[in-house]
C-alpha cells in the first residue's frame, strides 16, 4: 500500500490545473454518492438489524482511509456516513428502477465533469495510469480542503514540491499525460 504523500503525489500530478481541480469538486463526490446510492439499494438482516452493501463499502473505504491518515480518515468517512444516510432516505422514497436511473445519471454527470476537467488540462485522468487511482479522488479533496484551510501545511509544501504548483490553467491539448 502506499503512503499518504505517495498517492497525493501521484494523483496531484495529474491535476495541477484549478479549472480540472474545480470540477473534481462536483464530479467526484457526485460519482461517490451515485456507487453509495446504488449499493444503498441491497441490503440484508444482519442480528436485528438491516444492513445495505453501501455502509459495508463506506466502513471498508473509510478503513482504508484512516489508516492512510486518520484527519483525513474521519473526514471521508464522515462525508460517506452523510451519504449514506441520503441514500437510505432515497431507497426508502423512491422505487428501485428509478432509485437505479438515478445513480446511474448522477455516475455519468460525474465522470462526465471529470473528463472534462482532464481536457481542459490536457493530462489523462490519473486512473488511466494506475487503477488504485480511482480510490485517490476523495483523498485528494479531501487534502485540497485542509490545505485551504491551512492544515497540514508540511504535506501540502511536500506534494506540491513534487508534482509542481497548481495553476490557474495548464494548456489543454494532448490528453497524454507528458509534460
Amino acid at each position: 500500500m502506499r503512503t499518504l504523500e505517495e498517492t497525493l503525489v501521484q494523483y496531484a500530478a495529474c491535476h495541477r490545473d484549478r479549472r480540472n481541480i474545480a470540477t473534481h469538486f462536483l464530479g467526484i463526490p457526485l460519482a461517490v454518492f451515485s456507487i453509495v446510492l446504488a449499493l444503498a439499494l441491497v441490503d440484508f438482516p444482519a442480528g436485528g438489524v438491516t444492513v445495505t452493501l453501501a455502509a459495508i463499502a463506506s466502513v471498508g473505504a473509510s478503513a482504508y482511509y484512516v489508516k492512510l491518515d486518520p484527519a483525513f480518515g474521519a473526514f471521508i468517512a464522515t462525508a460517506l456516513f452523510l451519504m449514506c444516510a441520503l441514500a437510505s432516505e432515497v431507497v426508502a422514497r423512491a422505487p428501485a428502477p428509478a432509485t437505479l436511473a438515478g445513480a446511474v445519471a448522477l455516475f455519468a454527470a460525474g465522470w462526465a465533469l471529470q473528463a472534462w476537467g482532464h481536457r481542459l488540462e490536457g493530462f489523462t485522468p490519473a486512473f488511466r495510469v494506475d487503477a488504485a487511482q480511482r480510490l485517490a479522488g476523495p483523498l485528494f479533496l479531501c487534502a485540497q480542503v485542509f490545505f485551504f484551510l491551512g492544515a497540514k501545511p508540511e504535506l501540502h509544501r511536500r506534494i506540491v514540491q513534487q508534482a509542481g504548483p497548481t495553476v490557474a490553467r495548464r494548456g489543454g491539448a494532448n490528453m497524454t499525460g507528458a509534460r
